[in-house]
């Protein structure tokens, strides 16, 4: 028997993605534009909010506690909780001087909560449903998890740029935000302590004597995979581009043409890339997902990986040509969006059937943890190489960045059945 409560995974699994979402897009997204928006530099905004990737790179070293100790379930209702507060206490950092140092610290307090929701969120994934059931709905997680991206980069950032001209404060109407934010979280909280189902196999992780030694084992067996170096290639070298293209993209957009940026207001930024682009960014990932679904991933994988990489090419366009049709700049990063919600659907499922067999959930956080690492310490450093190439020159690297990514999907091996309906 799958669960003791058959619940329709359209139940929960939009919801849980969702939320699952708001605090990374909080954390990695929304935190560089309203820092843009207060006055910090490229350089600061790129390495700090960078190193907020940390709690995700990190996770895989606290995940077996996960298994050991609870149910995939309470943690997962609980950290949502932690989140809640966590959005709340930012919104009140806001309003002190050292607002930047305040606000980060918290963010910190997120992001650890955050990573561990992550953590039992996806166990909690590949408990609840058949591994049919996990192949079907990985488009439907997608497409939900960038939906929650398209209402924190989106409405809310639209929300942020009229309040500022409303109320004269910046950081008041960056504070409303952040209390919006935790008001839905917080009936995200309550709506899965009541749905979500409660499967049979959802239970602590029965080990040794010596939990310690069990997580080790549990660590150590993840690097003993077959072809684990072509592994932890592709994962690394999958978003090395976007690692440093993601961070500059607020700032590119919104700085003003004589700094070589495009001069969007917030309020345009969040209609250009927060709605418009996450908008066809979720058609991507829902497209990605059904024919994966049809072909199984290893046909997929070679489309799927041009899809991803050559529509950076739109960002050497745009700070090339600095076009100041709003028209052209929405189509531009639509473009370019739909073709990385495509792509990087494949690299969802792909982390998926590397973690298959036992401790899923634990193996699942390592994967997912070096793919943090690798967008971790690119975007550190790209804050820096920005401000001493200038966009043009910035964003024909990060173009030139995605070839070890061709070269990995080249060598990487992979089931060809799986995924396949």
């Amino acid at each position: 028997m799958q669960t003791t409560q058959a619940k329709s995974p359209w139940l929960w699994i939009p919801s849980l993605y969702f939320a699952q979402a708001i605090p990374y897009v909080v954390v990695m997204s929304l935190s560089v534009i309203m820092y843009k928006d207060m006055g910090v530099s490229n350089s600061d905004i790129a390495f700090y909010t960078s190193l907020l990737y940390l709690p995700w790179v990190i996770k895989p070293l606290w995940s077996p506690i996960v298994d050991m100790f609870g149910t995939k379930r309470r943690w997962t209702v609980l950290l949502q909780l932690a989140v809640a507060a966590s959005l709340v206490a930012v919104g009140m950092s806001l309003h002190l001087p050292n607002f930047f140092i305040a606000s980060l610290a918290v963010m910190w307090v997120m992001a650890f909560s955050s990573a561990t929701h992550d953590i039992s969120a996806d166990g909690f994934y590949m408990l609840g449903l058949r591994q049919q059931q996990q192949a079907a709905f990985v488009g439907v997680r997608s497409t939900f998890y960038r939906l929650a991206t398209l209402a924190g980069q989106g409405p809310l950032v639209v929300l942020a740029g009229y309040l500022a001209h409303q109320l004269g404060d910046v950081n008041q109407a960056w504070s409303i935000v952040f209390f919006v934010l935790a008001a839905l979280f917080f009936l995200a909280f309550l709506w899965h302590g009541t749905v979500l189902p409660k499967p049979d196999s959802d239970h602590a992780v029965k080990g040794s004597s010596n939990p310690l030694r069990d997580f080790f084992v549990t660590f150590a067996l993840f690097f003993k995979k077959r072809d684990i170096w072509l592994i932890l290639g592709f994962i690394l070298t999958f978003r090395l581009g976007e690692a440093q293209l993601l961070k500059l993209v607020a700032p590119f957009l919104k700085d003003p043409l004589a700094a070589g940026g495009l001069g969007l207001t917030t309020e345009q930024y969040g209609i250009a890339y927060g709605t418009i682009g996450i908008a066809f960014l979720t058609l991507g990932g829902l497209a990605g997902g059904y024919l994966i679904s049809r072909l199984g991933l290893k046909r997929c994988l070679w489309l799927m990986v041009f899809a991803v990489h050559l529509p950076d090419l739109v960002f050497v366009y745009l700070s090339q040509v600095q076009p100041t049709s709003f028209a052209v700049v929405c189509a531009s990063l639509a473009v370019e969006q739909f073709g990385y919600g495509f792509g990087f659907t494949a690299m969802m499922l792909y982390m998926i059937m590397v973690c298959e067999g036992e401790h899923k959930t634990a193996h699942y956080a390592i994967c997912t943890g070096l793919m943090a690492l690798g967008m971790m310490v690119p975007g550190m450093w790209s804050g820096d190489l920005q401000e001493y190439l200038g966009y043009k020159h910035f964003f024909i690297w990060a173009c030139m960045s995605t070839i070890p990514a061709f070269i990995m999907a080249a060598l990487v091996k992979i089931d060809p059945e799986f995924g396949k309906k």
